[in-house]
């Protein structure tokens, strides 16, 4: 463990604080949870049989230091669907807080999960998964996990979605809580998570909230008044409260920060208020430590949930990197089981990729290769002049490209789509113009020309198949900026107009009305244009800061990647997320019209709660060389973020913190930080 988490914790992973009660009240409570732990496992294991099983738990409030159980806890075992939830089982806890429930079967198409009404409006829950566990606890620090893992299917007093989305949102409950235990997940209690980021003492805070609850009923009368959603009545119980809380993170956080101190149950909590109740997970394992992130630029989501993430460099170096990396939808490496990739991935013409990831109608990624220097060194590049390419994998991660990738057309490729018919349609930045690989055959294309300078960068396509372009007139936006619209007719692309705004244009989004949303990083705004090409509005706020990436949600709100300012002597230590108004109003809180933000004027931030961020190998984030600085800044200069099947919105750290050091030598940023049931997930993602 590193800095201040190794001063919070001992050996054993219990708070210090936990230390200054008397030793034999910690060796009592938990050799007598050891025990009732093992008790219940030899029950399940002898009932077992082919006529089902039986699920054994614990309902208990406190954390490490002060747990009590609790009796007479009605608990109810539910397989959720696409409607209302199958009950499984229903029983009474005891008076050592224990439950046993039967189930015909003990595997589940979509997820099992198990409520307790303690009484009083709260609820407790915790998310089992696919398999139901020999035992289980469910407290406050598993209901915390559930209902943010759960937020965008947890809209009523039942969580409820399709199967695969739901299992990805417990992937993302088991990165948060360990539901044998009722403890912090290994995944919050270690590095780039524990003290790098607040999320483990937010989750802990906010089960502190519970805790109160559970002794004062008044606390609890409070909390489902300041959670009640913008639009909709008060939540009904305590579990309903926080998945409406995750979903307006940016509602009455002073007010439940107070409430949150009113226990100290789950230590280390948080030791000052957030400015939104959010809660991440940060990745930045790609399976390889000799191929560690340096600039994530951008990511697709497959059919099975797995990420594909561009990589930029070699960590610690400013040179293009040959590789990129899938991670599965909990984001730990893609490992190969059952036909998925083993990450990372190399060959098939990797270089230095940029900003297009896309998958064809057969299941085939298709890769942007941006590619850069040294000029000396002869295997940064596949040609003399240095261009970068497109590549090609199949769906298990075997390359389909060559090793140079495809060559001949686009040149230091950045966005790339594939639509409907298999087509690749590229932005190639270093020729000014725009390529469509027909039918993917990389020799059989048509390209556009477009003005010198334009540098086109962003892609995306719309319903009809037509394609929306950014022109970043460069990376600063030093020559003229524009947005261009094309259509693919007969086999011939035509621009059907290009309309002139904005400073350095990157991405682009299109909402369900096909308007779109356009990032200007150099003046930090974002442009909303009709299907027509006329401008609807330009809007800031809400903590933009030279946007970047930008997606849509499910109810066409906005998500702003914020990558900060390109000048020298910046140093963007507070990277975030925004979120705006989109073309829905009853997706807007109320008062609130077209573009308004919605987050909080530092946007969605995530503070260090005291350890400097470090690599998944290790070394600090700026290494041991030139500049090399702590860091505390666990979200960095991002270039993207997306969506995923749960509403999890992915993060993508492009860039260290400090421009100066970065533009030389060192700007990899390091891995991906995903906040926790924050969005509705994209109708494409659905």
């Amino acid at each position: 463990m590193h800095s201040l988490q190794a001063d919070r914790f001992n050996s054993q992973n219990i708070p210090l604080s936990c230390v200054k009660q008397s030793r034999t009240q910690i060796f009592t409570s938990m050799t007598a949870q050891l025990l009732a732990s093992a008790a219940m496992l030899i029950t399940t294991l002898s009932v077992h049989s082919a006529s089902g099983t039986t699920l054994n738990g614990m309902v208990q409030t406190g954390g490490m230091c002060s747990t009590q159980p609790l009796a007479h806890a009605e608990v109810t075992l539910l397989e959720a669907t696409t409607g209302q939830p199958t009950v499984i089982g229903q029983a009474t806890t005891d008076t050592s807080g224990h439950f046993s429930i039967s189930s015909p079967n003990n595997m589940s198409s979509s997820i099992f999960y198990v409520s307790a009404d303690v009484g009083g409006h709260v609820e407790f829950l915790t998310v089992l998964g696919t398999r139901l566990p020999a035992t289980v606890i469910i407290n406050e620090l598993t209901t915390v996990a559930a209902s943010y893992s759960m937020a965008q299917f947890y809209k009523t007093d039942v969580i409820s979605g399709n199967s695969f989305s739901l299992q990805v949102a417990a992937g993302m409950n088991d990165n948060l809580v360990t539901p044998v235990t009722g403890d912090s997940s290994f995944v919050l209690l270690n590095s780039p998570n524990a003290d790098e980021t607040n999320s483990l003492r937010a989750t802990r805070s906010l089960a502190n909230l519970l805790a109160a609850c559970v002794h004062d009923a008044s606390v609890t009368s409070t909390f489902l008044d300041l959670a009640r959603p913008p639009r909709g009545p008060a939540p009904r119980t305590t579990a309903q409260a926080l998945a409406d809380l995750t979903r307006n993170p940016w509602q009455n956080v002073d007010a439940i920060y107070a409430l949150t101190t009113l226990s100290n149950a789950y230590e280390p909590a948080l030791e000052r208020m957030p400015d939104a109740w959010t809660v991440t997970v940060k990745v930045n394992d790609t399976g390889d430590d000799s191929h560690l992130f340096a600039g994530l630029g951008n990511l697709t989501f497959d059919s099975r949930g797995y990420a594909w993430i561009t990589n930029n460099t070699n960590q610690g170096t400013p040179f293009s990197g040959q590789f990129m990396v899938v991670l599965k939808p909990n984001g730990r490496p893609s490992d190969g089981t059952n036909g998925t990739p083993v990450s990372p991935l190399t060959g098939g013409g990797l270089l230095g990729g940029g900003y297009g990831v896309s998958i064809d109608p057969q299941g085939s990624v298709w890769v942007s290769n941006f590619g850069w220097g040294p000029p000396n060194c002869t295997y940064c590049f596949p040609t003399p002049d240095g261009n970068g390419s497109v590549s090609e994998f199949s769906a298990s991660g075997t390359p389909i490209s060559g090793p140079n990738g495809y060559q001949g057309g686009p040149v230091r490729v950045q966005g790339l789509a594939a639509d409907a018919q298999g087509n690749i349609w590229i932005t190639s930045y270093g020729t000014d113009s725009v390529y469509v690989f027909l039918g993917g055959d990389p020799n059989h294309s048509v390209f556009y020309q477009q003005y010198s300078g334009s540098q086109p960068f962003g892609i995306v396509l719309a319903a009809d198949g037509t394609a929306w372009v950014t022109n970043g007139g460069g990376l600063a936006g030093q020559d003229p900026r524009s947005v261009a619209k094309y259509a693919l007719v007969n086999g011939t692309l035509h621009q059907e107009f290009l309309h002139f705004l904005g400073q350095a244009l990157k991405g682009l989004a299109l909402d369900s009305q096909g308007n779109a949303w356009v990032t200007s990083q150099g003046n930090s705004t974002i442009y909303a244009l009709r299907p027509d090409g006329t401008q609807l509005g330009k809007f800031t706020g809400g903590g933009i800061n030279g946007p970047w990436g930008i997606a849509v949600d499910g109810q066409d709100n906005l998500w702003v990647a914020n990558f900060g300012p390109l000048q020298p002597g910046s140093n963007f230590t507070s990277g975030r997320i925004s979120e705006l108004c989109g073309i829905n109003p009853a997706a807007r809180p109320p008062g609130k019209r077209l573009g308004d933000p919605i987050s909080p004027p530092t946007g969605y931030t995530v503070p260090s709660a005291g350890s400097q961020v470090l690599l998944h190998n290790g070394d600090p984030l700026y290494g041991y060389g030139v500049g090399a600085q702590p860091s505390f800044a666990p979200l960095m200069r991002l270039t993207n973020v997306v969506i995923d099947q749960a509403g999890n919105i992915w993060a993508l750290n492009n860039w260290k913190p400090d421009f100066d050091i970065d533009v030389c030598c060192n700007p990899g940023g390091d891995g991906a930080v995903i906040f926790v049931g924050l969005a509705p997930p994209p109708a494409s993602q659905k």
